[in-house]
């Protein structure tokens, strides 16, 4: 692969255990937020090392970026591309994840094979990303029977697994959402954050979201006529100022890689 097919990014560090992610790209963020902030690999990354570094004790992360949507310039990468990493992850997208694009299709066939062959990898999705993961795993997705959106700053409520996981005393997450379609159908066995170990998901929420992000993809579904419902829209808007707990979770999901006991424990590897 060229520099142009996939961009680079490490936080190296000489004691903290490092976690490595092949960041697959689904999307492009607007404009505006790539000229200030990059790719969504670019935003990923930065999102877990500022995870990484609020960890106690620090963990580093490691990411290469891969833009996977061919039919708009992108290249699917093979096996073999994921040889030194820990996991890939799976950003959001405006496409469907129960669509049948070429692109997606071969993703789905490129993710079956590295859950066959790589029984040590992890695979994280964020939105569109959690969805075709379990649609990879035999689940059904499809857009909620209402077709409203899910837009905006979410109370999240856990179960005492989930406040385990994110070491908190409190029964809640803040998030932002931004989703039509869902999961209504799970793989046999498969919980939503794990499954032996290999499986992690961010549901429905956008963990490295800010402010301007929010406003933002909100305006490019509305253009895009995805969502059609303006004042909803407006409404979630409003709450993109809103302090949420994406780090939180980011921290969650990375001590998944390093820790025993699904990360509720402290327990080195």
């Amino acid at each position: 692969m060229t520099m142009n097919e996939m961009d680079k990014t490490t936080q190296p560090s000489s004691e903290a255990p490092v976690v490595r992610l092949m960041v697959l790209e689904t999307d492009k963020p607007h404009p505006d937020t790539y000229s200030e902030r990059g790719s969504f690999g670019k935003i990923v990354h930065e999102h877990f090392s500022k995870a990484g570094k609020a960890h106690h004790p620090p963990l580093g992360v490691e990411t290469d970026q891969i833009f996977v949507v061919t039919e708009s310039g992108g290249k699917m990468p093979v096996v073999s591309d994921f040889d030194r990493f820990d996991g890939l992850l799976i950003t959001g997208s405006v496409y469907d994840a129960h669509g049948n694009n070429p692109w997606i299709l071969e993703l789905l066939s490129l993710l079956k094979e590295l859950w066959v062959t790589r029984p040590d990898f992890h695979f994280l999705g964020v939105c569109f990303g959690h969805q075709l993961l379990a649609r990879m795993l035999g689940g059904e997705v499809r857009p909620a029977p209402t077709q409203d959106w899910e837009l905006g700053h979410s109370r999240i409520t856990l179960t005492g697994a989930g406040q385990r996981l994110f070491r908190t005393r409190e029964n809640y997450v803040f998030l932002h959402q931004m989703h039509q379609d869902q999961v209504v159908d799970l793989p046999g066995g498969m919980g939503y954050w794990n499954q032996g170990r290999r499986l992690s998901v961010g549901d429905r929420a956008h963990l490295a979201f800010d402010e301007d992000m929010v406003k933002r993809q909100i305006q490019i579904r509305v253009d895009g006529g995805g969502i059609k419902d303006l004042e909803h829209a407006d409404r979630a808007a409003e709450t993109a100022h809103l302090e949420h707990d994406g780090v939180e979770v980011a921290k969650a999901i990375l001590r998944l890689f390093v820790y025993d006991d699904d990360g509720m424990g402290y327990e080195r590897k």
